[in-house]
């Protein structure tokens, strides 16, 4: 039924005040013209905004013009000048006008002026007038339902403070609407109701129950398309595109609501069989490239050995193979800006070079030669860049963790090279003890001490950190304190929250083997 629509594509940004130029608006509307009926904006000011009735006449698209409400005063004015300049100019297309999106939510005003900015366009408009937020909002201000022309909700399970999973996220839709029809009746009986936005992230950190993925965000945008024909709700889908400047304000989460990407690309067929990574079986074949080039670099030092090593050798090199592809084909496909693809470039050149040096150490070890003191140490250094990595992002994530993803993907080499180290000393010597554990000396070196305990304390603090920063996020929601009340009631469900997180579980793991080998302190050195 509709879209929200904003034209923004890679290097543009209202933030920054880049905007696109009219033949990008003219482009995507060309591109959404058979897609859906009417699109919903956003602002009616700037960034060739202006242009958008114009436009979407000529594609045979209604439109939901909206104008941007924020702290400042004269800014406010400008774009409901704006909005009503176009309304009126343009009636047979600006069929509902939407007067500040999210303003409550945000606190950028109260509710007695935002109904003085509804009742002023509602004067000098004929179109339909309402005011778009979070459902909650309007229970929370119910003399919203009395002065809008339509009640506009957004219901975004995967925002909720407690987090819908993506199978119950139609029901939470029916009851949602339901809800709010029951507080309507009361006030304005029969108003209609717009769900101003609803949709489900492609990519980015799992909240609870709410997972991101290209496979749920078409699981629920079919199953919402079903509900509404099912009932009759009048919806809008958020959003037509991807928004890459999103990112620098919700990270890589906020930017991947689009079911275009932001190159334009579907992300998903809407009628089909849908693939979470269509492209896997190319990236099973780089992976498999790029193991068949360590064969081949090592062959004539894996020809000797005997069957067992030889596959453990395999094994951990055809998974750093598949970690490096992963790493890179995600981290690209998140990159935003030029800075973001450097640090791509540079994570995945860090994770060949440690691939490499643990590749000569396992074989190292599985050949019976004496620890090298040279790959040793460059190993070593090698880790600790990580876990000094690994520190800042955990404790990142534990003092705001709301838009950050877990780091998963950039570190799931180094890890699994700690269990391959681990892996490889247990084949040959049949045991493994609080010696055999020692990072250096599963190194080659044992020159281990003191402190390195304070690597393993920095990481084990972070990781409870960490868990309890995703726990305190869940019990400082508004709608969760309602819910439940009171620390003994409300702190076993967000802890199962945090807990059920299966990005957060992986990152968990990431950590616990990282530090592992630092909680075994050994200060004699020997060859190893």
């Amino acid at each position: 039924m509709s879209l929200s629509f904003a034209p923004f594509r890679e290097g543009y940004s209202p933030l920054e005040e880049v905007f696109p130029p009219r033949e990008h608006v003219e482009e995507d509307l060309r591109l959404l013209a058979d897609k859906t009926h009417s699109i919903r904006t956003y602002s009616s000011l700037g960034g060739g905004m202006e242009n958008v009735p114009e436009l979407a006449r000529k594609h045979g698209l209604g439109v939901i013009q909206g104008c941007w409400l924020g702290y400042g005063y004269m800014d406010n004015k400008k774009e409901m000048e704006a909005l009503i300049k176009s309304a009126n100019a343009n009636p047979d297309v600006v069929k509902r006008v939407i007067v500040g999106n999210e303003v409550l939510l945000r606190g950028d005003m109260d509710v007695d002026r935002l109904i003085g900015y509804i009742r002023e366009v509602k004067r000098a408009v004929k179109q339909p007038v309402s005011y778009a937020d979070v459902w909650s909002m309007y229970m929370k201000h119910p003399q919203l339902i009395k002065e809008v022309d339509f009640i506009t909700i957004h219901i975004l399970p995967y925002w909720e403070d407690e987090p819908i999973s993506v199978e119950h996220a139609s029901e939470h839709l029916e009851k949602i609407v339901k809800q709010v029809e029951d507080e309507a009746r009361g006030i304005a009986p029969g108003k209609p109701i717009l769900i101003g936005e609803s949709g489900w992230p492609s990519a980015g950190r799992q909240r609870g129950l709410a997972i991101p993925g290209v496979v749920n965000e078409a699981k629920f945008i079919r199953g919402m398309i079903q509900v509404a024909t099912r009932h009759g709700f009048d919806y809008n889908i958020v959003e037509a595109f991807n928004q890459p400047w999103k990112s620098n304000l919700e990270g890589v989460v906020g930017a991947n609501w689009g079911l275009f990407s932001a190159d334009r690309k579907p992300v998903f067929p809407l009628t089909g069989p849908v693939y979470e990574n269509p492209d896997w079986a190319i990236h099973w074949a780089a992976a498999t490239a790029i193991w068949w080039l360590i064969i081949a670099v090592c062959a004539k030092k894996i020809r000797p050995l005997a069957w067992t090593r030889l596959l453990v050798f395999l094994a951990f090199t055809q998974l750093f193979s598949v970690c490096l592809v992963t790493l890179a084909h995600f981290l690209w496909y998140t990159s935003y800006s030029g800075m973001q693809r450097g640090y791509t470039v540079f994570m995945t050149v860090a994770n060949v070079a440690l691939a490499a040096l643990l590749v000569q150490r396992y074989l190292d070890i599985l050949h019976d030669k004496p620890g090298n003191e040279v790959l040793a140490g460059r190993l070593r250094n090698g880790y600790l860049f990580f876990i000094l990595l690994a520190l800042y992002k955990t404790y990142g994530l534990a003092v705001a963790g709301r838009y950050l993803s877990f780091p998963v993907e950039q570190f799931a080499l180094p890890a699994i090279g700690i269990l391959g180290l681990l892996f490889c000393r247990y084949l040959i010597s049949g045991k493994i003890n609080s010696h055999g554990l020692s990072f250096d000396y599963l190194c080659g070196w044992s020159i281990q001490g003191r402190r390195d305990r304070l690597i393993a304390y920095g990481l084990s603090f972070a990781a409870m950190a960490m868990v309890l920063g995703e726990t305190m996020a869940f019990m400082d929601g508004r709608d969760f304190i309602q819910a439940h009340p009171g620390l003994s009631e409300g702190l076993p469900f967000a802890l199962g929250y945090a807990l059920y997180n299966r990005q957060l579980l992986m990152w968990l793991a990431c950590l616990v083997v990282l530090t592992l080998p630092f909680w075994s302190n050994n200060g004699n050195r020997a060859k190893a």
